[in-house]
């Protein structure tokens, strides 16, 4: 089973959304946005470009 976004809006009323694996264990989290169009573009952006991102290691 693929993966899901889930969008809702927090207790003060910002809007949120969450990545679940197919399994349902949260990966991703947002950050708050004031409207539920933003939280929606942002999970557009996640989508477009998770797709092609580079993976990165520091050395501790």
């Amino acid at each position: 089973m693929a993966g899901k976004f889930e969008l809702y809006e927090d207790k003060s009323g910002d809007f949120r959304f969450r990545l679940k694996a197919g399994n349902g264990e949260v990966i991703a989290t947002s950050q708050g946005y004031k409207s539920k169009a933003s939280a929606l573009n942002g999970i557009e952006s996640v989508r477009k470009n998770a797709d092609a991102a580079v993976v990165e290691v520091e050395n501790s």
